[in-house]
């Protein structure tokens, strides 16, 4: 009898178009090129005392077994809490609080616990990555629209064609990675008209709420209506500059949350215990008092004005952005023929990494102008960039990519 031989398993169908993440490539290619690293987006400085001795008391007090599985009490009653003041209702932590393993898992469980297979999901390009991989885990098909830059506006003309009778849900992101823009009342709405028309889901990622420069964070659920068919997600680890912590959190009407509940019960059961303590000593904190929020905003305020001198010196053209801790600048307009030929030069010959931003669109209709800068990093940091990129200045590492 002859053996069976053995097939070389890969991905499934449903992944087999994603491949490695952008994020892990360019990281990789940091360390390689010993580069700074101004690609992925995470602080290189810790976050605050008060909120790492809220996890060490929690540790030492003995908070080292399961929670709940949508969350310690506590802990989804400072999230409720700290959503009354940011996006301007009352949500039940018993019933509409879930606590989740970071914000990306709190997508991917509302996609998996409310998606049946062939359900429409409309993207907003550029958007995030794991958009559309979860979408694709869950057995649904991303309805992907395109926001042309440097505004990158929503209009009706761009987004009423995405929806249809398949639609289940709009993933919405503000503050926007990677353009830092901040939607403004007219786009809610007619996001919120065309959910409404079709019955859809608004899953509105939040996680940057509390780093805004235009004026402060207003949620889509402020919108009249909006309410009962929102999921307001988002997460501890971009306000308190700790995104190890993996905290996230999903706040959706009961209906709703008994999918997500559903989901995530099966994919992390919770989020870690000790950390979970922390987070509600945290957010119940800042509920307070806010004076580590005006911190955190002029900080980043006078890191997002660094930021773009040095990358205007270098001589790119900047998208300023309204929130987040992200800078878009044109690639093709400092002479690269394309965003990962810049990418690729600048952390070679450079030693500088970014994003290119052509991975967070459909990849049958990418934009290969941006490039994405992040500014969560101390001053030495970005002096350091400075230093390099003055010393190998795109516009010349452009002519001889050509």
């Amino acid at each position: 009898m002859s053996a069976t031989p053995h097939t070389m398993h890969g991905p499934s169908a449903r992944l087999a178009p994603f491949g490695e993440s952008i994020f892990t490539t360019m990281s990789r290619l940091a360390v390689e090129h010993k580069a700074v690293n101004l690609g992925q987006g995470f602080p290189d400085f810790d976050g605050p005392d008060f909120v790492k001795q809220a996890a060490q008391r929690a540790i030492a007090e003995g908070h080292g077994q399961y929670a709940r599985a949508f969350g310690l009490p506590e802990t989804n009653r400072a999230i409720a809490a700290a959503a009354q003041r940011t996006c301007g209702f009352e949500a039940d932590p018993e019933r509409e609080v879930t606590v989740t393993a970071g914000c990306t898992e709190a997508i991917a469980a509302c996609l998996l616990g409310l998606l049946s297979p062939g359900d429409e999901v409309v993207l907003l390009d550029p958007s995030y990555d794991s958009y559309a991989a979860c979408v694709a885990m869950a057995g649904g098909v991303a309805r992907r629209v395109r926001l042309e830059g440097p505004d990158f506006r929503i209009t009706r003309a761009t987004l009423a064609p995405a929806f249809s009778s398949r639609t289940k849900a709009i993933l919405l992101n503000s503050p926007h990675n990677p353009s830092g823009r901040m939607f403004d009342d007219a786009e809610y709405a007619i996001v919120a008209e065309l959910a409404d028309q079709h019955d859809a889901i608004i899953l509105s990622d939040e996680v940057y709420d509390a780093i805004t420069y235009a004026r402060p964070h207003r949620s889509i659920a402020q919108i009249p209506g909006v309410r009962e068919r929102a999921v307001i997600l988002g997460s501890l680890g971009k306000t308190f500059s700790l995104t190890g912590w993996k905290i996230g959190w999903a706040i959706a009407p009961p209906a709703i949350t008994a999918g997500i509940r559903c989901a995530h019960q099966f994919l992390t059961f919770c989020a870690a215990t000790p950390l979970q303590r922390a987070a509600a000593d945290a957010l119940s904190s800042v509920c307070r008092d806010d004076s580590y929020l005006k911190q955190l905003h002029s900080e980043y305020t006078a890191r997002r004005n660094r930021m773009l001198d040095i990358l205007n010196e270098a001589g790119f053209r900047c998208v300023e952005p309204e929130g987040s801790y992200f800078i878009l600048v044109d690639a093709v307009e400092a002479g690269f023929p394309d965003d990962v030929t810049a990418a690729r030069r600048l952390v070679v010959e450079a030693g500088v990494a970014a994003i290119p931003s052509s991975h967070f669109y459909d990849p049958a209709h990418p934009d290969h102008r941006w490039l994405r800068f992040a500014f969560c990093k101390r001053e030495s940091t970005m002096l350091e960039a400075r230093r390099r990129l003055l010393a190998n200045p795109p516009r010349r590492l452009a002519e001889r990519a050509v």
